[in-house]
């Protein structure tokens, strides 16, 4: 039987899931690996050429690294700057002529004359093409690569309405943010008009730092959105044992409620009740913590406990987006939507039927799915990755859940119904499941993405190796686990797969990442709840990446007991 080390491996993408996936299959022994990325430079959201002044990091939990190399300590959020040389650090050393850079994937698909994948790409310096071949393909190209820029405010239609100014997109910023800073001049104090205003569409993170670094730069600023991001903030630093722990993970409910604590604080009418209260509490503290005040379009946000679209600003900074807005310096058009450009090439329209002049607009609309083009439409059905309409059946399993009673009210247009994804665990398509060929990471929504995307490398891993774990025996019983899941993700975060992508939400797994990696870990038959504590203590264990250190251990040693 040959060895499947031996094979060769495609990863897509150089962003953290790639980087960490192709750490975790070298350190098993596999020897052909080779990550593609279009990028110049490693860290795929965090690339060099896409970080820019100001940007910090927003990941709720806080930690973005991985078990074989530290971060280094730093006084307040880790910056955009510090996570590019974190990942470009971890690049070097670990996968050094590993990853090949300026390389554009035109088209994955299996190679039908024999095993394997054929992965069409152009090198975008010399723009030749050629066809690399490998035996296995991780797909590792996540949620925020491709911009999704609405058509009745895109660049080309601002171009075809005779619009004057620049229009970019947010993920744009740091290439064009030289010319946008010479376009559009700082205002003068005598004369706060004439320099012109720059509109920023949204009201998510880049959309927030974009306008504290523009505004810091001595720009005016307005910010128009619907409705903005939920947010946590605090006066001082939280303890660890609230901050990196389960507590929250525990006060968000899972799927599966495996403990006696989840279960009182989620299917009871007095857990329903604390559980509503602490998120009413962090959400209040929070606005107050950022000097929000109660008239205030921010406080018109997204729900802490219902939704994933959270920023996690911590302290107040004094130069951040808040403190500009709480002093004045940022003005808020809200709630509001940018619905066209003007007739007159200086200004935008609004939902309202007002005007507002521009002489540029950054739009943090967000990004659609990166696999759009990677695979066609035939490949994907092969697969099983092409996204559905949700089951007409409901099987209603979750209705003794107390805590999601009562749930928000959305409404899907006809061009955005809810859908489903069949993606097993968020790892791989349910119909590839038996062939231990494809696998996908960095798809799943989660915010302790370092912890969470290492863990999933070691499934993925394991499941190339073919080794013994905890998988479903046909495509049709991993169908019926990604449908059980999908409507899960219905209930418990209604309307938020209208926003996702899905290259960015096989599986939503935000506050209750705690829960999913434990399930994880039990499919490749090994401990979870791995930090610890006695029947009282649990939830406020700290989770340290050294609880995953030694995966790689621990499943050779499982392999080796099997063998005998």
């Amino acid at each position: 039987m040959t060895d499947p080390r031996s094979d060769a491996i495609g990863i897509i993408g150089a962003g953290a899931a790639g980087l960490i996936t192709a750490y975790t299959l070298l350190q098993d022994g596999f020897k052909d690996i080779q990550l593609l990325t279009r990028d110049k430079t490693a860290g795929g959201i965090w690339a060099e050429e896409r970080v820019y002044p100001g940007l910090t990091i927003n990941n709720v939990y806080g930690e973005f690294q991985f078990s074989p190399l530290s971060m280094p300590e730093t006084s307040g959020r880790p910056t955009g700057e510090d996570m590019r040389s974190y990942m470009s650090t971890f690049a070097d050393q670990f996968l050094k002529d590993r990853i090949r850079y300026d390389t554009e994937v035109l088209n994955i698909k299996r190679n039908n004359s024999s095993d394997g994948w054929l992965v069409e790409i152009e090198d975008k310096r010399s723009r030749t093409r050629q066809v690399l071949r490998y035996a296995k393909i991780v797909l590792c190209t996540g949620g925020c690569s491709s911009p999704l820029m609405p058509d009745e405010i895109s660049s080309a239609t601002a171009k075809s309405s005779g619009f004057n100014g620049l229009v970019i997109h947010s993920s744009q910023f740091r290439s064009q943010m030289d010319d946008l800073l010479s376009i559009v001049k700082p205002v003068e104090a005598n004369s706060p008009d004439s320099a012109g205003r720059i509109v920023i569409v949204g009201g998510g993170k880049s959309a927030q730092d974009i306008a504290a670094y523009l505004t810091n730069e001595g720009r005016k600023v307005s910010v128009v959105f619907e409705r903005a991001d939920a947010v946590l903030g605090v006066t001082s630093p939280l303890p660890d044992f609230i901050r990196r722990s389960r507590f929250l993970g525990i006060m968000s409910p899972h799927s599966e409620l495996k403990t006696r604590l989840e279960r009182f604080l989620h299917t009871t009418w007095l857990g329903s009740k604390i559980v509503h209260f602490v998120w009413n509490t962090i959400t209040s503290t929070s606005f107050d913590a950022l000097r929000i005040p109660k008239d205030s379009p921010l406080r018109h946000a997204h729900s802490l406990f219902w939704g994933i679209r959270t920023n996690d600003e911590g302290v107040l900074r004094p130069n951040g987006f808040h403190s500009l807005v709480a002093d004045g310096k940022i003005e808020l058009v809200a709630p509001a939507r940018v619905t066209g450009y003007g007739k007159d090439g200086r200004s935008v329209k609004l939902s309202d039927g007002r005007t507002l002049d521009a002489a540029a607009v950054i739009l943090g609309t967000g990004f659609t799915s990166s696999w759009e083009g990677l695979l066609s439409e035939k490949t994907a059905d092969e697969l099983g990755l092409s996204r559905h309409a949700p089951a007409d059946v409901q099987t209603n399993q979750w209705d003794n859940y107390q805590s999601l009673r009562d749930p928000p009210s959305f409404q899907a247009t006809s061009k955005q119904q809810q859908w489903a994804s069949s993606i097993y665990r968020g790892l791989v398509p349910y119909k590839n499941i038996g062939r231990r060929d494809f696998a996908i990471n960095g798809a799943i929504f989660t915010t302790n993405n370092g912890y969470a995307f290492e863990t999933f490398s070691h499934w993925i891993s394991a499941y190339f190796l073919g080794d013994k774990m905890r998988l479903p025996a046909t495509p049709e019983e991993a169908f019926a686990a990604t449908e059980r899941n999908a409507e899960w993700l219905r209930k418990r975060f209604p309307g938020m797969l209208l926003w996702t992508n899905e290259s960015y939400s096989s599986n939503l797994a935000f506050f209750t990442w705690p829960q999913v990696v434990d399930e994880i870990l039990e499919d490749l038959e090994l401990p979870s709840l791995r930090s610890g504590g006695n029947w009282f203590t649990w939830p406020f264990r700290v989770i340290h990446l050294t609880e995953i250190a030694t995966l790689r251990e621990e499943r050779d040693a499982k392999r080796l007991r099997e063998s005998r």
